[in-house]
């Protein structure tokens, strides 16, 4: 049994040994070995260049990890909705009187046409928009099924209604700045009132040095207290005398 092992062993080596080199020889293997050969040849470009313009690979390789940071925290529609919800129940916690018209009415504009079907979404690699259409898609009308009518792209841009990039939906945010603070409270007040400007530093510090004297104990000397005493007698003989 043993030597015929062996020979079923010799006998098969010069066979595969055979296929492996038919195999690389094939076109299929050629193929593969220009292709690694492309990627070898590539990757040493790469490195010798990166050595010999270390400014320019660094420019580039921050360029490249923004793109994929701007790429994986992009947000999707998901996201737009959780922080259109947000923003509705933060406003709907304040008084209609100390509103932002402008943060009260964009947000509900958005709910309008979210509860209508026509908010859309559409991805474009390293940011989202989010924009609205005439119907909802689900409408069962001639104009909101046939792709004739669809919305052309050139009308995109005055259809937009927020741009959604490195996790943060910005025109929202920047109509939610200031929401508790109506504006039109103060309207009729001045000019010179209704622009105000943050305090100085030395202004910073006196109110705060006055806000420390006002919890210390008050100190009397003789002449208060004699003064004070005489204060209390008099009021004493005069209400004695009534």
């Amino acid at each position: 049994m043993v030597p015929l092992r062996l020979v079923r062993k010799l006998s098969s080596a010069p066979i595969k040994s055979g296929r492996l080199e038919r195999l690389r020889n094939s076109k299929a293997g050629v193929w593969c070995r220009s292709l690694l050969s492309d990627y070898k040849d590539a990757c040493r470009d790469i490195v010798v260049g990166a050595w010999e313009r270390p400014v320019k690979a660094s420019v580039y390789a921050v360029l490249l990890g923004g793109a994929c940071a701007c790429f994986h925290t992009k947000p999707d529609y998901t996201s737009f909705k959780t922080t259109l919800l947000d923003c509705s129940n933060q406003l709907g916690l304040l008084s209609p009187w100390i509103r932002s018209a402008t943060s009260d009415g964009h947000v509900q504009n958005l709910v309008r046409l979210h509860n209508e079907g026509r908010l859309r979404h559409a991805s474009l690699g390293l940011l989202s928009l989010v924009y609205c259409a005439d119907y909802d898609p689900n409408a069962t009308l001639y104009e909101a099924q046939c792709s004739n009518l669809s919305i052309p792209w050139r009308e995109l841009p005055q259809r937009v209604l927020d741009v959604g990039f490195a996790g943060q939906w910005w025109m929202l945010l920047s109509k939610m700045k200031d929401y508790d603070i109506n504006q039109d409270e103060f309207k009729h007040l001045p000019a010179h009132i209704q622009a105000t400007s943050p305090p100085s530093v030395p202004a910073v510090e006196k109110n705060e040095r006055l806000h420390k004297e006002s919890w210390l104990a008050v100190n009397m000397n003789d002449e208060d207290e004699v003064n004070v005493v005489t204060d209390n007698t008099e009021t004493e003989s005069s209400s004695d005398e009534s």
